[in-house]
């Protein structure tokens, strides 16, 4: 492959554009200086983390250490880790046909430098892209050191080749990164004389596979994830590898209702109109599980949780839309509770709470729901609503009640204008909007103990 713009096909050619070779971590680091210097987002897509980790972890880049992202469950980690292949240059020049991919500049492999004095100036070079440069290993006990580092080809040896030539090597993945950036998941799954190979790489810059050694200039950034109990508490990381790190970077999940909710919208891929209060309510639900004494806080609660739960709920709402015969699908508050069963397997819970999981799940949802009627709706006069239900009024609603039921009971109320502007509707909602923004405030209401309402099989009556 020929680079877009230069062209160059070999070292004389690639000499002549001025390319000059530059380290992985080099090159990481005048790349996020130039970002920074342009006020670029330099991590695009993390949410929550600007004042917390992304500093960190660009002091590390800039000092060019290896790091490590410690976090729980669903805190970014990988997406973190894979937003570093952005910083890479886009085109980067390889010896063609390297496996390991060998600056022409620079070759480290004993081909490349073969070649290279063979060759000199005609040495062919081919171009590759920043996203080939990236590769992430899922840390396994199964993982083997011929996967990671490497191991003897029988192949080549069948034909003739010796097994001390360096050239019966097949490369594992981390000598396969070299020239980018090598991930590695979930690190003290890794058994211990795996992590003792992988130091070696790292530190001693050197390949020992079946009883010789290969000396092997890497030139790459390792990044790795851990379990924060896992890799400080267990014992499960020897202390060479763990001292070979020059940055712990701690995640965290959002903060800030408002960077939950940020994450949901941008992660979840909805299929009907979920409004920004549902959001919320389901971010609100999700930082009362990671607060609730009933759940095992070791594990944490995933942003998948939130995120699978936002899904479900449009896919209620879809549902409803279908059997109803409503053109566009909405989602209410009543779509909520529906996901509860399905979102069960996504948290652990305390030993003592076998049996109530779904008690706790149910509650933990009720104080969302009333949290959040509080923050959009306080202080807004709500008596046309009440006063409803005080001449007697009884509306029935539930996960298979289409919005136009919904509306036809309650009929024209005062003051829904104003609630559907704190909803951020306005005037251009749509009836099932009106309708998700009615079921809200009589769901509020409830929660507040000012109207009252019964449930039986999917159906919801308030005033009843």
């Amino acid at each position: 492959m020929t680079h877009p713009d230069t062209g160059a096909t070999t070292l004389g050619e690639l000499r002549a554009t001025g390319h000059v070779h530059r380290s992985v971590k080099s090159e990481l680091r005048e790349n996020l200086l130039a970002r920074l210097r342009a006020g670029e987002d330099a991590f695009p897509g993390m949410v929550g983390f600007d004042d917390t980790v992304l500093p960190e972890l660009e002091t590390a880049l800039l000092a060019g250490h290896d790091l490590v992202l410690l976090g729980e469950r669903g805190q970014g980690k990988t997406r973190l880790m894979r937003t570093l292949a952005g910083l890479l240059d886009e085109w980067s020049p390889v010896v063609e046909g390297c496996e390991i991919g060998d600056d022409p500049h620079q070759p480290s492999c004993v081909r490349c430098r073969r070649l290279t004095a063979e060759l000199g100036e005609d040495l062919p070079v081919v171009w590759r892209h920043r996203s080939e440069r990236y590769t992430e290993k899922l840390a396994t006990p199964d993982t083997s050191v011929g996967d990671l580092v490497g191991d003897v080809d029988p192949v080549k040896v069948a034909q003739g080749r010796t097994l001390g030539d360096p050239e019966t090597v097949h490369y594992g993945l981390v000598p396969r990164s070299n020239r980018g950036i090598f991930g590695l998941n979930e690190l003290p799954d890794l058994a211990e004389r795996i992590q003792v190979a992988l130091f070696n790489v790292l530190e001693e810059r050197d390949i020992q596979i079946r009883g010789y050694s290969l000396r092997l200039p890497l030139d790459i950034l390792l990044v790795a994830t851990a379990n924060p109990e896992d890799y400080t508490n267990r014992g499960r990381i020897i202390t060479p590898l763990k001292d070979r790190f020059g940055a712990e970077i701690r995640t965290h999940y959002p903060s800030e209702v408002s960077d939950e909710i940020a994450l949901i919208a941008q992660e979840s891929a909805l299929v009907a109109d979920v409004p920004e209060h549902l959001l919320e309510v389901i971010a609100r639900f999700t930082r009362g599980l990671r607060e609730s004494s009933a759940v095992d806080q070791r594990s944490g609660v995933s942003a998948r949780f939130a995120i699978a739960a936002a899904e479900g709920v449009a896919g209620s709402a879809l549902r409803r839309a279908a059997r109803s015969g409503e053109a566009y699908a909405v989602a209410r508050v009543c779509d909520v509770p529906t996901v509860v069963p399905t979102l069960l397997g996504k948290v652990e819970f305390e030993m003592g709470e076998e049996g109530r999981e779904r008690d706790v799940l149910t509650h933990l949802l009720r104080l969302a729901v009333a949290e959040t009627y509080r923050a959009r709706l306080s202080g807004l006069d709500l008596t046309g609503f009440t006063n409803l239900f005080a001449e007697g009024a009884v509306v029935e609603t539930g996960e298979l009640v289409p919005g136009s039921d919904l509306l036809a009971q309650v009929g024209p109320v005062s003051g829904l204008s104003k609630v559907l502007d704190r909803l951020g509707h306005g005037d251009d909602a749509t009836p099932g909007q009106v309708a998700a923004a009615i079921e809200f405030v009589l769901e509020g209401l409830h929660l507040t103990r000012r109207i009252d309402k019964d449930s039986v099989a999917g159906r919801t009556v308030y005033g009843a």
